[in-house]
């Protein structure tokens, strides 16, 4: 089975995020780039036990700079076999995809693999549109995915429950916490990437379809306001005037 697998870097969590350039620039000064865990502990790690069940490679692919790199090995030293970087900077999801996509065209993947969303963005856009570029159906939001041959049976995340979908390959498969769980890279794997291939290929041109206006940060979390039991007209009012829903 040849099974590609879309990475992207993230900020880590812990990170303190900023903007520059009137708030339209995301500030990396000093920010710890992490593989996106949606990529890595799902898409990548499931890819990989998949090759190991039935035989065959983990490609991943990563739109992006040489900044990139030290991500992409992680990928490689967790288990992937190759990786490929598409020499661009990542300016929106439908560049991305399109790069992916042209990429992928000529290559004959039985399956795409990639996490649901990234965590800075949450846009959950990209694997909709590789799948449609590619002409290849598209499921999203899968917590269980097993390969017998040439038949995929997915189980995915449902209003009120669980959904099952069986598909024939190939497929773009997005996935969600639970398709996989998380692997720590050893030694061995971490020396054994440096000797991987990391082919780095030029970009296609396209342009993007978005442009950013401006970043803003979320407001600072007020007080806790301590309601008296007993002043159940007070509680009332507040929920009414200002309690939000998120």
């Amino acid at each position: 089975m040849k099974i590609l697998v879309c990475i992207s870097k993230s900020p880590d969590t812990t990170s303190k995020i900023g903007f520059t350039d009137n708030n339209t620039k995301f500030d990396d000064a000093g920010v710890q780039y992490i593989i996106n865990p949606y990529d890595e502990w799902y898409a990548l790690v499931r890819g990989i036990e998949l090759k190991e069940a039935n035989g065959g490679s983990v490609t991943t692919v990563t739109v992006g700079t040489s900044a990139d790199d030290p991500t992409i090995r992680k990928a490689l030293a967790i288990g992937a076999d190759a990786a490929v970087r598409i020499d661009a900077e990542a300016t929106d999801a439908y560049f991305v995809a399109k790069q992916i996509a042209e990429y992928a065209k000529n290559e004959s993947f039985d399956l795409v693999l990639l996490g649901k969303e990234t965590i800075e963005y949450n846009g959950a856009q990209v694997g909709g549109m590789v799948a449609e570029m590619l002409d290849m159906p598209f499921v999203s939001l899968a917590t269980k995915l097993d390969v017998n041959g040439t038949k995929a049976s997915i189980e995915r995340d449902a209003k009120g429950g669980d959904e099952l979908v069986e598909g024939e390959l190939p497929l773009v498969i997005s996935a969600a916490k639970g398709m996989a769980e998380q692997r720590i890279p050893n030694m061995r794997g971490i020396m054994a990437a440096r000797s991987k291939p990391l082919t780095v290929v030029a970009p296609v041109a396209v342009d993007a379809m978005t442009t950013t206006v401006d970043y803003e940060m979320p407001p600072a979390k007020s007080g806790v306001k301590m309601i008296d039991p007993n002043n159940m007209d007070e509680l009332v009012a507040l929920l009414h005037n200002e309690a939000k829903v998120i």
